[in-house]
């Protein structure tokens, strides 16, 4: 019981930390660290459902994330469509596309499965460069004014500052990590559960393999295009490479591996790894770290190399740290985190 207490506290104590936090923190570029920090944290968790908890290692949500992406952006360009109410348009959308999707998919297993779900992105990934005149083709969608928000004639926010932006990011985050809870700890999630372990004898004791993977695909799939409608709104652009790639796909995935599949915190842990590596490489400060702490000359041709290559190199760097994970800690950051408690555990008795 007090354990319980504790980590409610704590829980408490983060929750309302973070609410503070725009109050406090003026930097634009913290708050956008933050908020990049909630989108990948959301992704994780969504990926987390179906990946980690039923096993099912799509290597495809970008598909979710960018149906949700587009369908948003084009209400709110063609339509005038605010993206709070095209949001659902686009939940809508990608749940008939997932079921029609998972109907088909799921009558493959393992590595099959991971092909064909990389199949269905690449083939919506296509479809949006070539249906131009509903996705304006690999140009993209670009909306540089989102309208208001209001309820009546009272105007909440006009989105014209990061605050509005990190407040709708922690509310994902928050909402994936409720359900992904309830998940955890439901009927359902050990359904789940049990056909990752072994679908054969999840079927020999009753539970409908189809009927279950659907489900975890329709929720992961939903929350992604969440995740997707929020990133086409705060940065006001979408196009085919950016949000229906095969390198998003990846990198959604690598959340849960880096961090742990099938754990509560384990996305969020990964997001924390990824995020700040993924921006250090962007605006070259790890070339900076390295000639500032005098292992390479900035005037050198190995320097002049990692300033123009190195910040394209997220991708091979990822592909590293995703081998270092498998062979030093295959249960991920937080299976490492476990057992480093559970031996402290040991040694203290």
């Amino acid at each position: 019981m007090p354990k319980t207490i504790l980590k409610a506290a704590a829980g408490l104590l983060l929750l309302v930390l973070l609410l503070v936090i725009p109050q406090k923190v003026e930097s634009p570029y913290a708050l956008h660290m933050m908020i990049l920090l909630f989108l990948s944290v959301t992704m994780g968790q969504s990926w987390n459902i179906l990946g980690g908890f039923a096993g099912q290692h799509s290597v495809g949500h970008a598909a979710y994330f960018g149906v949700g992406a587009y369908t948003t952006m084009m209400l709110m360009q063609a339509r005038q469509i605010p993206p709070w109410i095209g949001v659902w348009a686009g939940m809508a959308l990608v749940l008939v596309v997932a079921l029609a999707i998972g109907s088909i998919c799921f009558r493959l297993r393992g590595p099959y499965f991971v092909l064909a779900s990389i199949a269905v992105a690449e083939i919506l990934r296509l479809s949006a460069i070539n249906l131009t005149t509903l996705t304006n083709g690999a140009e993209g969608i670009l909306v540089t004014e989102i309208p208001a928000f209001r309820i009546g004639e009272r105007v909440l926010t006009d989105f014209s500052t990061k605050v509005p932006f990190y407040y709708i990011g922690l509310f994902l985050t928050l909402l994936t990590f409720g359900i992904t809870f309830w998940v955890q700890h439901s009927k359902l999630g050990y359904f789940f559960q049990a056909i990752r372990e072994d679908q054969d004898a999840a079927h020999s004791l009753g539970i409908s393999i189809a009927r279950y993977k659907n489900i975890a695909l329709g929720i992961s799939a939903v929350l992604t295009s969440l995740a997707g409608a929020f990133y086409g709104i705060y940065v006001g652009f979408v196009d085919p490479p950016t949000v229906l790639g095969l390198d998003l796909s990846v990198q959604i995935m690598l959340i849960c591996i880096i961090g742990g599949m099938g754990t509560l915190w384990g996305p969020v842990l990964g997001a924390l790894v990824l995020v700040p590596l993924s921006e250090a490489l962007r605006s070259n400060l790890v070339t900076d770290l390295l000639v500032k702490v005098g292992l390479v000359n900035a005037d050198s041709k190995v320097g002049l190399f990692l300033k123009e290559n190195l910040a394209h190199a997220h991708v091979l760097l990822y592909g590293i740290l995703v081998v270092l994970v498998i062979l030093f800690m295959p249960d991920g950051l937080m299976g490492f985190v476990k057992k480093l408690a559970t031996r402290r555990k040991q040694e203290a008795v």
